[in-house]
């Protein structure tokens, strides 16, 4: 049976892209979708096409690491704020290739417990060459279609990032910097939700406004976070309590010292059930210009019940389009709904 196409939302008007491949990524092959029609530049310069350092760049994330992930409270805004405790965590994780096309490049990313193996589907990042549009973050638990300004996306990429569900969680535009021969990709500023990482231990803001940057460096890559903590109310004003710094440091493994096999052979198993929640997520974002997602803000019960139907996909069980539309019935609605604890 042939497996669901790819198709990003933000090229779904006007563009589409990809063609599945491992480029950079590690030795062991990762099967992945088929390929999507090609893709076509969206802006007025049409000779304009991505460098090749800024393809290698992206695919330079690809490959199998040790993370850290480390978050620190730095400026205090808000009078009388207190700066809490820093975060650190970390794991193992793969990160491969979906889709390879110059002006198109998905990377999924997998962790891997240290003990027992345990796989769990993690974030995804798919980078769009001058982009015509991208979702924002723009209220409670609501994402919308907004076009991006031409001055902004010419000579630039979007990488927007998705949930473990797939579902939205931000975007950002930016170029690439290869000056001393060090790949640099900073983002403009933009919105995202409260983390998953805060969602229980606090209620005193519900956005972060962020500047992210990429870096590819000899031992891997990192991700710099400049997050703003701001608490974003229905009447339009808002008011900050803290800045934020957030280092992700991917430190590259070499071959054989750590067993990422179960990672992949969950992927096999999985793949074309994931391509078809991906194309649903796609499908909503576009037919609705945005999503509003009826249910807590960390996202959990889409979570529970994507994980449980991709736990039975790689059990060779069927799932069935019904219940996949239901399950997004139940919980992905178009901005403005009115929602099932409004009623």
């Amino acid at each position: 049976m042939t497996s669901p196409r790819i198709v990003p939302v933000l090229l779904l008007a006007s563009l589409a892209g990809g063609c599945a491949s491992t480029g950079g990524a590690p030795s062991r092959t990762v099967a992945v979708s088929d390929p999507a029609p090609s893709i076509s530049t969206p802006v007025a310069d049409v000779a304009a096409m991505p460098s090749q350092a800024d393809h290698d760049a992206i695919l330079a994330m690809t490959g199998e690491y040790h993370v850290s992930f480390d978050f620190r409270e730095t400026v205090t805004l808000a009078e009388g704020y207190e700066r809490k405790d820093d975060q650190h965590s970390g794991g193992y994780e793969t990160v491969f290739a979906l889709v390879d096309e110059p002006g198109h490049i998905v990377l999924q990313h997998i962790l891997v417990s240290k003990e027992g193996g345990h796989v769990t589907k993690h974030w995804r990042q798919d980078w769009i060459w001058q982009a015509p549009s991208r979702f924002e973050f723009t209220e409670d638990q609501t994402w919308r279609i907004q076009p991006i300004p031409a001055e902004k996306t010419t000579g630039a990429w979007t990488q927007c990032v998705y949930e473990v569900s797939d579902a939205p969680r931000y975007c950002g535009t930016g170029k690439w910097n290869h000056r001393y021969g060090v790949a640099t990709w900073t983002s403009d500023r933009s919105w995202r939700p409260l983390p998953r990482r805060e969602h229980t231990k606090r209620d005193d803001y519900n956005a972060l406004n962020v500047e992210n940057r990429h870096t590819i460096v000899p031992a891997g890559w990192t991700h710099e976070q400049d997050n703003t903590k701001t608490l974003r109310r229905a009447d339009g004003s808002s008011s900050t309590l803290v800045r934020e710094f957030g280092f992700n440091d991917y430190q590259r493994l070499k071959t054989g010292e750590f067993d990422f096999s179960p990672a992949y052979s969950y992927w096999e198993g999985t793949r074309d059930y994931w391509a078809r929640v991906r194309e649903l997520w796609d499908s909503r974002l576009a037919s609705q210009q945005g999503v509003h997602l009826d249910m807590p803000v960390d996202g959990m019960p889409m979570i529970i019940e994507t994980f449980q139907q991709a736990d039975r996909a790689l059990k060779g069980e069927t799932v069935t389009e019904a219940e996949l539309r239901e399950t997004f019935d139940k919980f992905v609605k178009p901005p403005g709904a009115t929602l099932a604890s409004q009623r």
